[in-house]
């Protein structure tokens, strides 16, 4: 490892200050680069430059004097990674596997190409053509570019639904019969080493979109669990360049695993392995930038993820509820750092470790129900504290 390296990040968000929070451990510099100059990483990291990470000429002049590039949000220049890969950098990941995965039709058709089992699907020049497929229905629209957070999805239950439909090119995705929907992370080195995480069950919250908690180890048994691991890996095989694979998983009720989509960064799905992992996803990206051995991927115990999402609005942030989730064994806090809630943004989240799936179970209910993140009310002025 070079003496403090430069690792050049693009993007500013909660992941890249979780990654940061883990560097803290290593001799390294982190520089981050992200167009809000209150973003979550602005204080933290070594180096801030606020800027568009889309912007080729902005990334250029902000990764020239770096030893890695990453990214921890997938709509980045990929002409100015393909240009610092030429100049020798270390880019994580591959501009090519990113220009794949930045676009959900190549995605898809990857997945086809490569005998990588995916539902049904085809490829829409404008999402108002589902009309055509009327087999495909009902199903979900995609945005071929663009979306994030449970942005740019759209459920289609028949042909009328064309009228609302996303404009531009789109895949026009067959509704699985979904019995879990799972995620597993898989890291893959320069000399392709490759280590796997167990998969995490992940339970979404309909009104955004979003995962509402997950829990690892999924319920499932052994040798589904070892199928959704083998086929995770197939993934990152196919795509065969080093970085972290967080790969989303259907488990249908006819028992098919099939890959609903890839994310080449670290991923909400692991947000649990920093505390039930020896090694935690923001570890091994920190060790596959710097060219250090794989970390250790085992699950310590039973461990939950919840998400804590904004809810009831806009303004400055106010958490409540977190005395009662703190008195739960085995619990830890994670808040990003962002200044403004607004309903169904991500503001922080809560893992648990427990004994077992029921003491699990227990501690998810138990965050659930006291711990929210709303918009701060201004004081009422009353008689009795008026001011003098």
């Amino acid at each position: 490892m070079a003496v403090r390296p430069v690792i050049a990040l693009l993007g500013g968000g909660q992941l890249g200050r979780m990654f940061i929070e883990n560097a803290l451990r290593y001799d390294v510099q982190v520089h981050v680069l992200d167009p809000d100059p209150d973003c979550p990483c602005a204080r933290i990291a070594t180096h801030f430059t606020q800027g568009r990470f889309d912007d080729r000429d902005t990334v250029l002049r902000f990764a020239q004097d770096a030893d890695v590039v990453g990214i921890e949000i997938e709509h980045v220049s990929t002409e100015a990674l393909e240009q610092l890969q030429g100049l020798g950098k270390a880019v994580i990941p591959d501009p090519g596997t990113l220009r794949t995965i930045q676009d959900k039709g190549l995605q898809k058709q990857f997945y086809l190409d490569h005998g990588i089992p995916t539902e049904a699907f085809t490829l829409l020049d404008d999402g108002r053509d589902l009309v055509r497929y009327p087999a495909l229905l009902p199903g979900f629209l995609k945005s071929c570019t663009g979306g994030y957070d449970g942005k740019g999805v759209m459920p289609v239950l028949g042909p009328e639904d064309a009228k609302r439909a996303f404009i531009g090119p789109c895949v026009l995705e067959k509704r699985s019969d979904i019995a879990l929907e799972l995620a597993v992370l898989v890291v893959r080195s320069a000399n392709g080493e490759q280590a796997v995480y167990d998969p995490v069950e992940m339970v979404f919250d309909p009104r955004y979109n979003l995962v509402d908690h997950l829990r690892a180890p999924a319920r499932m048994a052994h040798t589904v669990n070892e199928g959704a691991k083998q086929l995770a890996l197939r993934v990152a095989e196919a795509f065969g360049t080093p970085g972290l694979y967080a790969v989303e998983l259907f488990l249908t009720t006819d028992g098919r695993l099939l890959v609903n989509e890839t994310a080449p960064r670290a991923h909400n799905s692991g947000h649990h392995t920093i505390e039930a992992c020896a090694s935690s996803q923001f570890d091994q990206l920190l060790r596959l930038y710097t060219g250090l051995p794989l970390g250790d991927t085992a699950l310590r115990g039973h461990a939950a993820m919840i998400n804590l999402v904004g809810e009831g609005g806009s303004g400055p942030a106010d958490l409540m509820g977190l005395e009662e989730a703190l008195r739960i064994p085995g619990t830890f806090l994670h808040l990003y750092g962002k200044k403004e809630t607004r309903t169904g943004r991500k503001m922080g989240h809560i893992t648990v470790m427990a004994a077992d799936d029921t003491a699990l179970d227990r501690a998810i209910a138990l965050v659930k129900a006291h711990v929210h993140v709303r918009p701060r009310r201004a004081q009422v002025i009353t008689s009795t504290n008026k001011p003098h």
